[in-house]
């Protein structure tokens, strides 16, 4: 717990193990045993039938709910499988508690067909300022953390995007079709031109780590959902890279983004897909 006047960077330095600990187990307990043997009533449609949900994300995120909750007493959590039954509960994330943010199982398509790019998301933030972050693929046996301030670490070693290679088309993941409006379609669309190559995206938390590892270049996302940006968003700016919506501005958790948004490796990266999204010439 927060003790007395302790502050969030304080609390991290006595307990980021511990969410670790949480994290893995949520994984190792929840999530594992279901992958690749899920039944059919196990898996369950939201919105359609890109957006699914299953045992393995309602368990996991109850898991997480109260572990995280234990550690730091007052905290709240905004889940992405909760806010589903309870919208209004998304508006803790402009709250004055600490807060939470997860995705259980990002990447939900991905796991229910069995494939190994999936991963868990949980970042604390406070004030709309995200101070930490987990993103654990446990299929792959990976996780990256970040701390405010202290740097981006992949299984313990440092992350360091750096610029794109001179001369290669940038590699772009972007939103896909099912959730985007026309206008962001036509954005996206922008992106098809010569010295840039983009692809359907795969787990958002996947896409933010392969930005930080310098594996990708960039992403072109255009939805706001915290618990699939808040972790990936400190993951790589801690890795050195920036993100920008088409205003010009940083991404923020709390929303009222101009979207679609860029995460990249470095800002010239940032400001170059920026300035194609908004039907500038870069």
């Amino acid at each position: 717990m927060i003790e007395n006047n302790e502050t969030i960077d304080e609390f991290l330095a006595r307990h980021a193990e511990e969410v670790e600990e949480a994290v893995r187990k949520a994984a190792a307990q929840e999530i594992m045993p279901r992958w690749r043997r899920l039944a059919d009533h196990e898996v369950d449609q939201k919105s359609g039938p890109h957006d699914l949900v299953t045992d393995a994300d309602r368990k996991a995120e109850r898991f997480l709910t109260e572990a995280l909750r234990a550690l730091l007493p007052g905290s709240v959590v905004v889940g992405e499988e909760a806010v589903h039954a309870n919208p209004s509960s998304y508006e803790a994330i402009r709250g004055e508690a600490p807060v939470w943010i997860v995705d259980p199982v990002d990447g939900t398509r991905q796991f229910v067909h069995g494939d190994s790019g999936f991963c868990t998301l949980v970042a604390l933030a406070r004030h709309g300022v995200v101070h930490a972050s987990w993103t654990y693929a446990p299929a792959l046996d990976q996780l990256a953390t970040a701390v405010r301030g202290r740097g981006a670490f992949l299984d313990g070693e440092r992350l360091y995007a750096g610029p794109p290679e001179p001369g290669r088309n940038l590699r772009v993941a972007t939103s896909h079709p099912d959730y985007t409006t026309d206008e962001q379609k036509r954005a996206l669309l922008s992106l098809r031109t010569p010295g840039v190559a983009p692809r359907a995206c795969g787990s958002a938390g996947l896409e933010y780590l392969a930005v930080a590892r310098g594996e990708s270049d960039a992403t072109a996302f255009s939805w706001e959902a915290a618990w699939d940006h808040a972790a990936g968003i400190l993951l790589v700016e801690e890795a050195g890279g920036t993100h920008l919506t088409r205003a010009g501005e940083p991404f923020r958790i709390t929303g009222g983004n101009d979207l679609p948004f860029t995460a990249a490796r470095d800002a010239a990266t940032a400001r170059q897909v920026v300035a194609l999204l908004s039907g500038e010439t870069a």
